[in-house]
């Protein structure tokens, strides 16, 4: 069951709380459409019945990475949901069965191994996390599970010869490390830098990537913390004590409000940037009010303005495009009376859905797992990225670019245009100018 965003954030805000005070001191519905029974469909693999698709995730619907995360697969289902109401997909609905793993590695492999052995799901889908989805991707493959769209960017995702079933689909680390590197080495020439990242892959890659870009001369400090210590003082300490003019950071969303409040106790103020994963501005603006336990109107979105990060999904501030609209829409109709807000992490949900829906219809009528890896290796259109993914037999990484924006008012604000690169030292980085494909007029994908 899923517990509300407040009731999250009051359990988190007591253990900021304390490490605050330290660091001052010193499953979806709708019809199945079609025709006569069955419509000329089989129950063509497992998971799959001439009605339905059955699908699993591990999420962390409490715990330490919940705030925000949280309302990732309810806003797919929601998504599946639409698309269930509309016909589903060759008549079959989507059945999203996701589990709550804590952000813990050991309860993702116990409930991954449930969804597989005991539920019987086509595919796992989303899994959120990288120390977590680490933790089951061999099991995944093991059991030939088409294992889609991890929404993590570990660049151990592209690894076709032994994960053959698995497939990254948001901008992977080292790349957003690139982008972001470029952009600090371009605008801070002569500062100095210090990086504040989680301690395995997912900073690690973000980490790999940004000093790919900035003069290792401008580096002064690289800290980094464990997602299950939340007293981050001596860190901060010591990213102060190096002089650091602008600190980076790969961080969760809950270690990115800890990190700026821990900074506001040490009168330490340089420029912050944020990875995409942790820089949601109305997810950060709810964890700095209730960690710091301060009520005043303003006070959280007061805390986010001016923090630079980066995006490979339409800005929640561009009300005129296509797919802000179209998502807005399903919130409004699906999300609204359960989640509080239209944020980035309802956009993700829904955007991954969208891309789940496009490759089983590429899959075809009667699929099977090796249908639908064989459709992602086909490569899949760009839909609501604004950059183009890199699918390929060799290549399961999935978005490729992003372009870089400040938060302003609580919204993201495009500073840039969309950057695109790879994933080596030495790939260039280079300007993005193909439009971004309007949503369809259905809200679907055509078959």
């Amino acid at each position: 069951m899923i517990r509300s965003h407040q009731v999250r954030l009051g359990a988190l805000a007591s253990l900021a709380a304390l490490s605050l005070l330290a660091a001052a001191c010193s499953s979806s519905g709708g019809s199945s459409g079609g025709g006569s029974k069955g419509g000329g469909r089989t129950a063509s693999d497992v998971g799959i019945t001439p009605t339905t698709i059955t699908i699993g995730s591990h999420q962390p619907l409490t715990g330490i990475a919940a705030p925000g995360y949280s309302e990732i697969a309810p806003a797919a289902n929601a998504y599946f949901s639409y698309v269930n109401a509309h016909g589903g997909i060759f008549g079959r609905k989507i059945v999203y069965k996701y589990l709550n793993d804590q952000y813990n590695p050991t309860i993702t492999s116990t409930v991954v191994h449930q969804l597989i052995l005991q539920d019987k799901v086509f595919a796992i889908f989303n899994g959120l996390g990288t120390p977590t989805h680490l933790a089951v991707a061999q099991f995944i493959n093991s059991e030939h599970v088409a294992d889609v769209f991890v929404a993590s960017g570990c660049e151990c995702w592209n690894a076709p010869s032994t994960l053959p079933d698995t497939f990254g689909w948001q901008l992977d680390y080292v790349r957003e490390g690139k982008i972001l590197g470029k952009y600090i080495e371009q605008h801070f020439q002569g500062k100095k830098i210090g990086f504040f990242y989680q301690n395995d892959e997912f900073g690690q890659d973000g980490v790999k990537g940004l000093s790919y870009e900035i003069p290792k001369s401008q580096i002064v400090a690289k800290q980094s913390y464990d997602p299950t210590n939340i007293k981050i003082g001596p860190q901060v300490a010591a990213l102060k004590a190096a002089g650091a003019q602008v600190v980076v950071s790969f961080t969760v969303p809950a270690f990115t409000a800890l990190l700026k409040l821990n900074m506001l106790g040490l009168k330490f103020a340089p420029q912050l940037v944020v990875s995409d994963v942790g820089s949601d501005a109305i997810t950060l603006a709810g964890l700095l009010a209730s960690f710091a336990k301060n009520k005043t109107a303003g006070f959280g979105n007061s805390l986010t303005q001016g923090i630079i990060t980066d995006s490979y999904l339409p800005s929640l501030g561009q009300a005129s495009n296509s797919w802000i609209t179209l998502f807005q829409g399903i919130y409004q109709q699906y999300l609204a009376k359960t989640i509080p807000a239209f944020d980035g992490n309802v956009l993700y949900g829904m955007s991954v859905g969208y891309t789940f829906v496009q490759a089983m219809f590429k899959a075809g009528k009667n699929p099977t797992r090796a249908d639908l890896i064989a459709a992602i290796n086909r490569g899949l259109s760009q839909a609501v990225a604004v950059a183009p993914f890199g699918y390929s037999s060799t290549d399961h990484n999935g978005i490729t670019g992003a372009y870089i924006g400040t938060i302003k008012n609580g919204a993201l604000v495009s500073d840039t245009g969309v950057f695109v690169t790879d994933d080596s030292a030495t790939g260039a980085i280079t300007a993005d100018s193909t439009p971004q494909p309007a949503a369809p007029s259905t809200g679907i994908p055509s078959p």
